[in-house]
């Protein structure tokens, strides 16, 4: 991943307050695209030019042929606030992020994430490397927002279970280890969009933990059929589980590692 610095030059007078509503709204529909990552973008300002900087995937994640349609209108508004287009430079390689996949059409994808990851929650299969969302067709209403919000709630989910100190604990964790919960049911039907929209076999990651023993834990099926998806040897180092019907797989319980 890379680190750039935006910076939107002012040609006439204006307002803090409008800057920061139209630079705000345009970093949040490029995060919602999957242009760039994190949540937080701080202003700087230098005279009369705004900057920002923000980690993107690629050297050439900004490239307006990966632009969609809100991150388009959001640079339009911005002469409404007296600035001119941004002046992109890529500041260099961000030595402590993933780098993106070489192969945006591999032979299955997986969707995965954790609280440490900042990435694209779509994964290479084969790799394991993620996918910038932008790569791929628009999930819903014309970019991949809803993705994004999804990853944000899992990693929340993942964080507070992850800590242990409270009795939020059960409530997460059921969320993101459960099929029948909330935050599954909607990511496992994301997973089916991208499916439909990439044509390639895209699977969804279930966390375990816990269990009552090692024996039970490697016999457990299927969450959704209930069949056998034990594997011969794991894929990854994480994913011990895999079902082809339902696109789903998983690790052995971390309490068994």
């Amino acid at each position: 991943m890379y680190v750039v610095e935006m910076s939107f030059e002012c040609f006439d007078n204006t307002t803090i307050s409008a800057v920061d509503q139209t630079v705000n709204g345009l970093m949040d529909a490029l995060r919602y695209n999957g242009q760039v990552l994190g949540r937080e973008f701080p202003i700087v300002m230098d005279d009369a030019v705004f900057r920002v900087r923000a980690v993107c995937p690629e050297m050439d994640s900004l490239h307006p042929q990966f632009n969609s349609d809100n991150v388009n209108a959001c640079l339009n508004r911005l002469s409404q606030a007296k600035l001119l287009a941004p002046k992109v430079k890529v500041l260099g390689r961000d030595i402590n992020s993933e780098a993106a996949a070489e192969d945006f059409s591999p032979s299955w994808q997986v969707i995965y994430t954790t609280y440490v990851h900042t990435c694209s929650p779509l994964r290479c299969g084969e790799t394991l490397m993620p996918i910038p969302l932008y790569r791929i067709p628009p999930t819903l209403n014309g970019d991949h927002k809803a993705v994004v919000k999804w990853q944000t709630e899992w990693q929340a989910c993942d964080e507070v279970q992850m800590a242990g100190g409270c009795q939020a604990e059960h409530a997460t964790l059921h969320e993101i280890r459960d099929a029948d919960s909330d935050l599954f049911r909607r990511g496992w039907d994301l997973r089916g969009r991208i499916e439909y929209i990439t044509k390639i076999p895209t699977y969804y990651y279930q966390y375990q933990v816990g269990g009552e023993g090692l024996a039970q834990e490697k016999a457990r099926k299927c969450p959704k059929c209930g069949g056998e998806w034990a594997l011969d040897e794991p894929l990854h180092g994480i994913f011990h589980f895999k079902c082809d019907d339902c696109r789903i797989v998983s690790n052995l319980s971390w309490d068994y590692q």
